[in-house]
């Protein structure tokens, strides 16, 4: 296993220690462990494919690319309203 510098701010060093503390982790175990639960952007469309694949073949769930971009605008807008944006 090798070892990679990286440079952070303090504060967010410091938060994610309190985080990976709090687990009964070390902040090297905890962000091991970070690394291996998140998907890259390839993974993510890959699972999303399938999803829309297993919807159209259950109920036959086929949404056009603009329904699909009208239905990320209104995600992103409930989203933005919760975050209080």
């Amino acid at each position: 296993m090798s070892d990679a510098n990286v440079r952070i701010p303090e504060e967010a060093k410091d938060r994610l220690a309190a985080i990976a503390a709090a687990e009964g982790l070390s902040l090297r175990a905890y962000l091991a462990r970070l690394a291996e639960t998140l998907l890259t952007p390839a993974e993510r469309a890959e699972r999303a494919e399938k999803a829309l694949a297993a919807l159209k073949e259950w109920n036959g769930y086929a949404p056009t690319a603009a329904e699909e971009r009208d239905l990320d605008s209104e995600l992103d807008r409930r989203l933005a309203q919760v975050a209080g944006r």
